[in-house]
């Protein structure tokens, strides 16, 4: 079974601006999705949230989530992380963790100007500890093609 630490899906995870779409439960056991920014951490996908926010309520109640991240360009592909939440809220770690993800999604340029933002009372650090890991990297076919036809073969 595929794990944070494997190379193909740290790198997949880590690759450009992708977004993850984290699932949760509402009150009322309703599934909800929202997007998030994250970065991939001693095995963890890390993200931050407000503490009052539909996901924040959500994994105070619940800490199991699931998140997708997957690009919408051939070959198609894409990781579920299934596990669960922990919620965390020291200043200095919330400041460093929203420093790092606003340099993934902003550039580094900004990354002090988001992290300022976002390191605030009342958001929280979320950890999401892996229990499961799900990875396809060629739905379509094609990346195997692609391979075929450069060695030759086709």
């Amino acid at each position: 079974m595929p794990s944070l630490n494997d190379p193909e899906v740290r790198d997949f995870l880590q690759q450009g601006t992708r977004t993850g779409k984290l699932s949760y439960l509402a009150a009322s056991g309703r599934p909800l999705v929202a997007p998030i920014w994250f970065i991939v951490e001693d095995g963890s996908i890390v993200f931050n949230t407000g503490k009052d926010t539909a996901k924040g309520r959500s994994l105070a109640r619940d800490p199991r989530v699931s998140m997708c991240v997957d690009p919408e360009e051939p070959p198609y592909a894409f990781v579920q992380v299934q596990g669960e939440a922990e919620r965390s809220e020291g200043p200095a770690e919330l400041l460093r963790t929203a420093t790092a993800i606003g340099a993934r999604y902003m550039g580094h340029d900004r990354a002090a100007e988001y992290g300022k933002r976002n390191a605030v009372p009342g958001e929280l650090i979320v950890r999401l500890r892996p229990t499961k890991v799900i990875a396809v990297f060629d739905v379509s076919g094609l990346r195997a093609v692609r391979l075929s036809s450069r060695d030759g073969r086709i």
